[in-house]
């Protein structure tokens, strides 16, 4: 695979990520979420999008995957360590963190499917 291939394949990729992460927002918006960041970058981790409900803040992991079994799996471990270190981060720096309660979601977006939210995945 030449290097002009690599790269049309990451870009490819890239598109399909961010794309999924749009459908997981829209998703998440009609059941009544409110996006607080997208792509939230820390130096410890990202977090693909944070929502928020209320006094509940959610940190989702988005995956692009062919089926649901395929997205649950591609959240490895070290990847919700990541996450929840972010997330502890992200809290942290809200004024009115003493009173937020979170947890870590994970939205699987498949073809043609609409996107599938999990919940207090890990």
């Amino acid at each position: 695979m030449s290097a002009g291939d690599r790269l049309d394949r990451k870009r490819r990729s890239e598109r399909k990520g961010r794309r999924a992460e749009w459908l997981a927002a829209l998703a998440l918006m009609l059941k009544g979420y409110r996006i607080t960041a997208l792509r939230y970058r820390t130096p410890v981790g990202e977090i693909d999008i944070v929502a928020r409900k209320r006094d509940l803040v959610a940190f989702v992991e988005v995956k692009a995957r062919r089926d649901l079994a395929a997205g649950i799996d591609a959240v490895s471990y070290p990847a919700q360590r990541r996450i929840a270190a972010a997330g502890e981060l992200f809290i942290s720096r809200q004024r009115d963190s003493a009173k937020l309660s979170w947890r870590h979601d994970v939205i699987v977006v498949s073809p043609w499917k609409w996107p599938v939210h999990l919940e207090d995945a890990f």
